[in-house]
């Protein structure tokens, strides 16, 4: 067995075995599969999908090339285990929280987390206390938490078992991670961290530290979004110092599948051992990658791009320079206006909102294509540009709304359609958020105001799509008996 991929090395020989399969999957190696599966993703990747062979490992049970896997990525990333996520980190998430937690336990919870973090309040029947990051209107940008605000809500209330961060969050933005573990361990407090956004950090020094390196006690991550893993593909990493690993491994377990792909797991054994490998050299590429389409940028006129103007404003204390943010409402477009005109010209974007489009480099970018493509994309946003119109800005729902109800009564209490122009005053019984990045405006249980009703429209007038009712077009909303 290789020592450095044990699990895509276990697949590999277990493929070339030639075993007649009597048992799952149905398609038996690939001899079954539809000609234009069969087509898409090729004969080798069909014949490696296997079912729950003793050589192979069992992912709730790993004592085989599953758990050497796991060791590996432990030992990369300074944690105590590492779990394989084959749900992506919204189950990851779900897994770290029902693990670290107790049903009715307090956890602080920035306001601009993602959805996922409302599966597991409902699934834990946690309380959550929210608290609201800084806006910065130049920018037009959600920045962090700061270390302030963490102190006063645990000493507000010192009840709060948890703290949940996002850092890095969607538009690169990272926190201060490390003092922010070192108040909520004061305290008495874990420090549980959304790091979807950051697996390839702590590589290298020209990237911020990652959040095992800063003081977490667990974090979650997708490992397919910046690093070589497929789609999917995530991370769980703890330390047992304040998390009981019989707790961990039993809710793991518990939101994990009992048929796990295997090509998704061998795809998380060969990405950590990348990271191992190449690390350091991936984590310098994607930063030079991002330093090419950054200067080449700064030449379209009138569009800012940005850098460290935020560092050290709202607890913001890095910035991943892979993440580009342009705010393209500076040139008189909307965000989606200029990702379609991007994607007429063959270039799909990572994330828009009203003001904004976001670009994703990784080291997978570095090379002659990369300044080929830059030179469409500033050719793009320089045709596209109409100076003459000024799109006012739309500040974020500044009042955090009033929780009438826990997210898991509100889930399974009695719900009814209402229009969502009459909605005011009344208890959400669904979450609303524009996608991506995901960001809930209202959960259930909440209070609908007429702010965010006049908010949501607006998102709507300027084609941001809507994410989480029934009914996607707003023009009702379920809300609580």
């Amino acid at each position: 067995m290789n020592a450095k991929r044990p699990l895509l090395t276990a697949v590999e020989n277990y493929r070339l075995q030639h075993v007649y399969p009597l048992h799952t999957p149905g398609h038996k190696g690939g001899r079954g599969a539809d000609p234009a599966l069969r087509h898409l993703v090729g004969d080798v990747a069909l014949a490696s999908d296997v079912s729950l062979m003793v050589e192979l490992d069992d992912i709730h049970h790993p004592e085989g090339c599953i758990r050497k896997t796991e060791e590996l990525a432990a030992r990369l990333y300074g944690a105590d285990r590492c779990f394989l996520g084959v749900n992506g980190t919204t189950g990851v998430i779900h897994g770290m929280l029902l693990g670290a937690l107790k049903p009715g336990d307090k956890i602080l919870i920035p306001r601009n987390s993602h959805r996922s973090v409302l599966g597991a309040l409902v699934l834990g029947g946690f309380h959550p206390v929210y608290v609201q990051p800084a806006y910065d209107p130049q920018w037009r940008l959600t920045l962090q938490v700061t270390p302030e605000q963490v102190a006063e809500a645990l000493e507000k209330d010192p009840s709060i078992q948890a703290v949940f961060l996002t850092t890095p969050n969607y538009f690169g933005l990272a926190a201060e991670t490390r003092k922010i573990a070192d108040i909520a361990h004061a305290h008495g407090a874990l420090l549980l961290v959304d790091e979807a956004h950051g697996p390839h950090l702590g590589f290298t020094d020209q990237l911020p530290p990652g959040a095992m390196e800063s003081g977490a006690d667990a974090a979650a991550q997708s490992t397919h979004k910046i690093v070589g893993a497929m789609t999917q593909c995530s991370l769980l990493q703890v330390r047992y110092d304040r998390i009981s690993p019989e707790a961990m491994e039993g809710a793991m377990s518990l939101v994990t599948t009992t048929s796990p792909n295997y090509l998704l797991m061998g795809a998380l054994d060969a990405a950590q051992a990348q990271l191992a490998e190449q690390g350091k050299a991936m984590g310098e590429a994607s930063v030079r990658a991002a330093g090419v389409l950054r200067r080449m940028l700064h030449q379209v006129p009138g569009l800012p791009v940005l850098e460290q103007e935020l560092v050290g404003k709202g607890g913001v204390a890095a910035l991943d320079p892979g993440k580009i943010t342009l705010q393209v409402s500076a040139l008189g477009v909307t965000g989606p206006e200029a990702a379609d005109a991007l994607r007429q010209a063959g270039i799909a974007v990572e994330l828009v909102d009203e003001d904004h489009v976001l670009l994703l480099v990784t080291y997978a970018d570095e090379g002659p294509e990369l300044e080929k493509m830059g030179r469409t994309l500033c050719q793009v946003l320089e045709a596209i540009r109409k100076p003459e119109r000024d799109l006012k800005p739309v500040p974020p729902v500044a009042a955090l709304p009033e929780m009438v109800k826990l997210p898991r009564e509100a889930f399974f209490a009695g719900h009814r359609p209402v229009e969502f122009e009459k909605a005011a005053g009344l208890i959400s019984g669904e979450t609303i958020s524009f996608y991506p990045p995901g960001i809930p405006l209202v959960m259930p249980g909440e209070r609908i105001t007429g702010e965010l009703i006049r908010y949501c429209r607006e998102m709507q007038e300027r084609k941001l799509l809507v994410s989480g009712p029934r009914d996607s077009s707003l023009q009702q909303i379920e809300v609580l008996i």
